[in-house]
């Protein structure tokens, strides 16, 4: 009976410690929490995995500083709640900073637990989700703390290319902090809830006298439509988490499987007769790529990444025959779907990640060239645009464009022509493959003698070009265009050449890493 008894006394005290480490930093922290309409750490986990399957590591960790008085104040976790969990049952790895723990700062042990998850997610081969709520670096631990968050960012580069990383930022998100979200794969941001700045609104104020907000410097809205730090922007933290668990639908667990694969009712046969007039027969008239897209693929529905930055290019997943890709598409509606520094970044980055984890990628391709201007050059259109050209020629996943309507110069080649390895490439009939428009290359080809005749010499040499070049059969004569297509039958088709392309195998020359220009 004693020993039952002191067996039972122990899982008393284990339970008891247990209650003492879920209590976070208080219930008065804790309502302080809910009412600035945020979540707690542990209810954004529960949330984010499915149902009973979180699996906690290290939840009686303690700090071991004795400076300021941190030796009087010690919270079992140490502000930060780690472990892994299933979502569709699938294994993930998750970390979420409680911002009732001294403000979700940054500590020697808290980064450890940190460290801890993320180095067992390579080896098991499972993503990372962080989700950031934190004040940053505790500064009574000083070089500590700053080298905790150099120990994250050294794993977060090193599983780059290998496994996922999802960071969700609920909360502030300064400093030092920043750069472990800008590593990883994708950005989730909370409005009016959330915010990312290396330096805040008064320190600003103090060195440069300028006068700006937090939102406004680093809000949800601000980093999703201004600078790309972000990639959604969610209304809450629910909504934020939700868009996470979608995301990792599209996505394998990490660069040796395949995504994840979804059947589908919607049949892989199906023509679609509105697409045969989507295109405008103006060339010079706009209308919305997500009206090609969305009839092609499965159900309809496309996942859009990035949605509010450089819509002259969008880009996102969706699923063909139950199978994911990415893809990349010009937007007319925007810009006239021109290629700028902003555009060729972010579809970069996009290609590249779909690359690293074996997704293939479709291009829809409506693209008048690069956006001209000062500004442009100076900024280096060179150097970005050339970052979106060397993503698409380093990718050895399948690849399919379809060219809806205009490829026109540079911007042809580096939206992923048959040149830079693509496997497939069809057209509309209303495709356009050249140099240049037609009124522009007349305006240089037939300069002078533009200026000895009327009018109606300048159209019928642009209606000259326009037969001669402004359709897709030069380049198809080529071989440069594999198929000119019927636009109805879009989504058979690219189906048809995705099952052709599952057992493609590629690869680059032995090397380190390139050197992507930067």
């Amino acid at each position: 009976m004693k020993a039952e008894s002191k067996v039972k006394n122990k899982i008393d005290q284990l339970k008891e410690r247990s209650a003492i480490a879920e209590q976070s930093g208080g219930e008065a922290r804790i309502d302080k929490q809910r009412s600035s309409g945020k979540m707690t750490a542990r209810e954004r986990i529960d949330f984010l995995l499915d149902e009973g399957s979180f699996e906690e590591f290290d939840k009686f960790v303690v700090h071991r500083s004795k400076d300021f008085g941190l030796d009087e104040q010690q919270y079992p976790g140490d502000g930060v709640v780690t472990g892994h969990g299933l979502i569709d049952g699938r294994e993930v790895f998750v970390f979420a900073q409680d911002f009732t723990v001294f403000g979700g700062s940054l500590s020697e042990k808290h980064a450890e637990k940190i460290c801890k998850v993320m180095d067992l997610a390579m080896k098991v081969g499972a993503p990372v989700v962080g989700l950031n709520d934190s004040g940053g670096a505790r500064i009574q631990e000083g070089v500590v703390s700053l080298g905790g968050y150099a120990d994250i960012f050294l794993r977060n580069t090193l599983a780059s290319g290998v496994v996922p990383q999802i960071s969700c930022i609920l909360g502030p998100c300064a400093g030092g902090a920043v750069y472990s979200p800008a590593i990883t794969d994708f950005n989730v941001m909370v409005k009016d809830t959330s915010y990312m700045f290396i330096t805040g609104p008064d320190v600003i104020k103090t060195v440069t006298h300028e006068e700006v907000t937090k939102d406004e410097l680093g809000g949800a809205m601000t980093h999703n439509a201004k600078s790309g730090v972000a990639h959604f922007a969610a209304d809450s933290d629910e909504h934020a988490l939700r868009l996470t668990r979608e995301l990792l639908s599209f996505i394998p667990s990490n660069n040796v499987d395949d995504p994840p694969f979804v059947a589908t009712e919607d049949p892989s046969d199906r023509i679609d007769e509105g697409l045969n007039s989507v295109v405008p027969e103006s060339a010079n008239q706009p209308y919305d790529i997500r009206d090609v897209i969305q009839p092609v693929v499965d159900d309809g529905y496309f996942f859009e990444v990035q949605e509010h930055y450089a819509p002259n290019i969008v880009v996102g997943f969706a699923r063909l025959g139950g199978y994911s890709v990415g893809i990349v598409a010009n937007q007319p509606a925007f810009l006239a779907g021109v290629l700028d520094i902003d555009a060729s970044v972010k579809a970069a980055r996009f290609v590249r990640f779909c690359d690293c984890f074996n997704i293939p990628l479709i291009t829809f391709e409506d693209v008048p060239g690069f956006l001209p201007g000062v500004n442009q050059e100076h900024f280096g259109i060179i150097r970005h645009g050339a970052k979106l050209l060397y993503a698409f020629a380093e990718a050895t996943v399948p690849k399919i464009t379809v060219i809806t309507r205009k490829a026109y110069g540079g911007a042809y080649c580096v939206m992923a022509s048959k040149h830079i390895r693509t496997d497939i490439n069809f057209a509309f009939p209303s495709a356009e493959i050249a140099v240049m428009g037609a009124e522009g290359a007349v305006g240089v080809l037939f300069r002078r003698e533009i200026m000895e005749h009327d009018e109606s010499y300048r159209k019928a040499k642009i209606a000259e070009f326009e037969d001669k070049f402004a359709n897709p059969y030069v380049a198809a004569e080529r071989g440069f265009i594999d198929e000119v297509i019927e636009p109805k039958f879009t989504r058979p088709k690219l189906i048809r050449a995705l099952s052709l392309l599952r057992t493609k195998r590629d690869s680059n020359p032995a090397r380190k890493h390139g050197n992507i220009p930067l």
